[in-house]
């Protein structure tokens, strides 16, 4: 299925979107974060549900889900990373069950939800660069049956690996960015820059409630480190799979699992009964 334009507009993810894949996707840890997210999502979706997926990137989540039979309606705000979606779509031959939209994640709302969605999921970090998350909660919220299944994996706001990483290397600014109130701005590729900010676990429950209610938590490279290591991971394999194996464990070890370089949470969209007594 060919990608729906909503509208047309520079994002700042346009810069890097064909060369997204090299650079993360195909990195080695890359690859390790996303199996790890991939094992949530299997358990989370199953064929015949039909799931959104906010900030689709690439489709590479998009087009797992939809080898086992989910259809997905992918969104993302950047033109360039929905035509590489779109062509991966159509190169899997899996156009029956991905739809790729151009379409921002605050203006979700905008999406026709007739039937309602059965589950929602975004990956590696596109909340950080909502504003408002409780406006995109809200939107959210109209689109999801009763019962409903979210799966979020964004950005926390303290990664042990990137903190020892840079404080070793000398950088003491960006070994504390993620603790900067407001967040920080961000270099994409030359002239392109994004607002990324650092959400706590609170914040975000505060944000999706009452709508959602939390399920589950767990850390996305507590042990594996974040993709600006990939020299040290790709001279190290062995010890990359050390980790991949080790968060296995420590994944969800409270307190440890907020320590990740990404943290992927499971909400569920509450009842309608259940949002009364909430509120």
């Amino acid at each position: 299925m060919a990608a729906t334009r909503q509208q047309i507009y520079a994002a700042p993810f346009d810069a890097v979107a064909e060369r997204y894949d090299d650079t993360f996707t195909s990195s080695s840890i890359g690859q390790a974060q996303r199996r790890a997210v991939w094992k949530e999502l299997a358990r989370t979706f199953h064929a015949g549900d039909r799931t959104l997926e906010i900030g689709c990137g690439t489709g590479v989540d998009a087009c797992f889900l939809a080898n086992r039979g989910v259809r997905v309606v992918a969104c993302d705000s950047s033109s360039q990373m929905v035509a590489v979606t779109a062509r991966r779509v159509q190169e899997g031959g899996l156009q029956k069950l991905v739809h790729p939209i151009l379409l921002h994640a605050e203006g979700v709302s905008a999406i026709a939800a007739n039937p309602l969605f059965d589950g929602a999921f975004s990956n590696f970090g596109v909340l950080n660069c909502i504003e408002n998350l409780r406006e995109f909660a809200d939107g959210l919220a109209r689109l999801l049956a009763p019962g409903a299944s979210v799966v979020l994996c964004w950005m926390g706001p303290c990664c042990a690996w990137e903190m020892i990483w840079y404080f070793a290397n000398g950088k003491r600014d960006k070994a504390l960015r993620r603790l900067k109130q407001g967040g920080v701005t961000a270099r994409i590729a030359d002239g392109a820059f994004v607002r990324v900010r650092y959400p706590s676990l609170r914040e975000l429950s505060r944000a999706f409630a009452p709508d959602f209610r939390l399920k589950s938590v767990k850390g996305i490279g507590v042990a594996v480190p974040p993709s600006y290591v990939e020299p040290w991971a790709r001279r190290h394999p062995s010890l990359l799979r050390l980790c991949e194996r080790a968060d296995v464990g420590i994944g969800r070890l409270p307190g440890i699992q907020m320590l990740a370089d990404h943290v992927l949470v499971r909400l569920e969209r509450c009842q309608t009964s259940e949002k009364v007594q909430e509120q």
